[in-house]
């Protein structure tokens, strides 16, 4: 999900209204010079360059890996060696180590975000916050006043501490900011970003002593920027599952879906309910019971009351066939020419997964048998989600408490928010097929042959890759203060 071009114009002006003008935003308890803020951009999912970080001779190819070459995204280096580009991209499914012949390591600074993949060909589809920031040069931002905050978008949230001491080093990023500015900094997450800011806050209330937790942000923080957040999760994940996200590069869905599997982060976007909660970390932590993997799982009673987890449908109808132990999926057309004592026997059972069924693991559970990825998906759901010594993200989150809160993001696109899947009766990683899709769009549901469907649909359909109601969760954080403002091209803009 890339930043939309009119959403960066609206943080700019914001900025540079503060920057300049000495303004505060209404409700903001700042007071001093606002020329003295930092923003802090956390950029979104495979939107940091990675670096080979080794030495990788690649053969029948000119081209070869050697340390600090980019890796993500070097589109020649794909085309020309696919073989050991991925041996530089995937990660062990379980650890998460590298592979033994290549590493890769996030870029730094504000050029690891802003293009991917400088050049005539990709250079403008790979552009992220390339425009955003030539705007702050044009308004006058002082460079010193914009730092990028990149990582390893591949990682998990535990694993991105544990290995690259992540977390640690963007405190201390908030902490030099103020004594180099003599200000607050202005946080600007996209996407994914929003998921890694919300981790940290988690994070800093185990690091800091209670009564300093509130104090460091109001030093530290002046506002948030929510752009694109998907806060329930994106339906896309999962399909980027079943089938691999290409992110339009010339790979096939199955080497792009090996590939997407290999990253623990895959399960960071997974769509889960609204009405599910894990006990508080925190909480448990100055109780005493403070331990890994005891996280106490709590629905209320609307998710049994209410259909679909609080999205507008079932996320994943999915067909399985009633008899087991094949090593490649069949058909169902195979399966009806066996000889079988009926047909009942012998037809594929169609199952539907709500969110809470795909987040807790009920999902890929019940695939199991026919599916050889689950094991490790189930895995790492567990390890790095579910037991997660600081949070698990895959439960809704509340205001964060920070002065001032902005909620960003787009509307009114046709947007996928359910599938049909069954066997394609290939092996792995092209073993499943998508034999239907449903959209929302206009306060409806519809399949993709244009059939409307039962469900729940918002008021407004989302932003083309999120759907409306992940996007809008913040809507529940609103206070007895709040403006929202309709900008052009059906973004909506929402300050909590």
């Amino acid at each position: 999900m890339r930043v939309n071009l009119h959403i960066a114009t609206i943080l700019v002006v914001l900025l540079v209204h503060a920057a300049l003008h000495n303004t505060p935003v209404d409700g903001g308890e700042f007071i001093g010079d606002y020329s003295k803020l930092s923003g802090i951009i956390i950029p979104g999912f495979a939107s940091t360059q990675l670096r080979a970080w080794s030495f990788l001779d690649c053969p029948y190819s000119p081209l070869n890996f050697n340390p600090l070459d980019l890796v993500w995204l070097d589109t020649t280096k794909l085309l020309s060696a696919v073989n050991c580009w991925l041996k530089c991209m995937l990660l062990d499914p379980y650890n998460q180590t590298d592979h033994p012949e290549c590493k890769s390591r996030p870029d730094s600074g504000l050029s690891a975000i802003t293009e991917l993949d400088p050049g005539y060909i990709t250079g403008p589809l790979s552009s992220v916050w390339k425009d955003w920031v030539k705007w702050c040069i044009e308004f006058g931002i002082e460079a010193n006043s914009i730092i990028a905050v990149p990582y390893d978008w591949r990682l998990s949230p535990s694993m991105l501490e544990e290995r690259d001491l992540y977390f640690h080093r963007l405190k201390l990023t908030f902490e030099t900011a103020l004594k180099l500015r003599g200000g607050p900094s202005i946080v600007f997450a996209h996407s994914l970003g929003n998921h890694v800011f919300r981790y940290f806050l988690e994070w800093l209330k185990l690091e800091i002593a209670p009564k300093h937790y509130n104090q460091w942000l109001d030093e530290h923080i002046h506002a948030y920027f929510a752009v694109g957040a998907p806060l329930l999760g994106a339906i896309e994940t999962v399909k980027a599952t079943f089938f691999g996200n290409t992110f339009g590069l010339p790979v096939s869905e199955g080497t792009a879906r090996l590939m997407f599997n290999s990253f623990a982060s895959s399960l960071w976007m997974m769509p889960f309910s609204k009405y599910c909660r894990t006990d508080n970390s925190y909480c448990r932590h100055f109780a005493g019971g403070f331990r890994k993997g005891h996280h106490t799982y709590q629905c209320e009673e609307q998710e049994f009351r209410l259909n679909y987890s609080g999205w507008p449908t079932n996320i994943v109808n999915i067909e399985i066939p009633s008899v087991r132990g094949f090593d490649a999926y069949p058909s169902v057309t195979e399966l009806a020419q066996t000889n079988l004592s009926s047909m009942e026997c012998g037809l594929p059972t169609q199952l539907s997964f709500s969110a809470r069924e795909i987040s807790d693991g009920t999902l890929f559970k019940a695939i199991e048998d026919y599916e050889s990825d689950s094991k490790r998906l189930l895995y790492q759901l567990k390890k790095s989600y579910h037991d997660d010594p600081v949070l698990n993200p895959l439960t809704p989150w509340d205001r964060p408490p920070i002065k001032n809160v902005f909620c960003i993001y787009g509307i009114d696109s046709r947007t996928e928010v359910g599938y049909y899947f069954a066997p394609s009766g290939k092996p792995y990683p092209d073993n499943w097929i998508t034999t239907d899709v449903i959209y929302e769009l206009e306060g409806s549901l519809y399949s993709r042959s244009g059939n409307l469907v039962e469900g729940n649909p918002g008021a407004a359909s989302g932003d083309d890759t999120v759907p409306y109601n992940s996007l809008s969760l913040c809507k529940n954080w609103l206070g007895p203060k709040v403006n929202i403002t309709r900008a052009p091209q059906s973004i909506s803009t929402k300050r909590i």
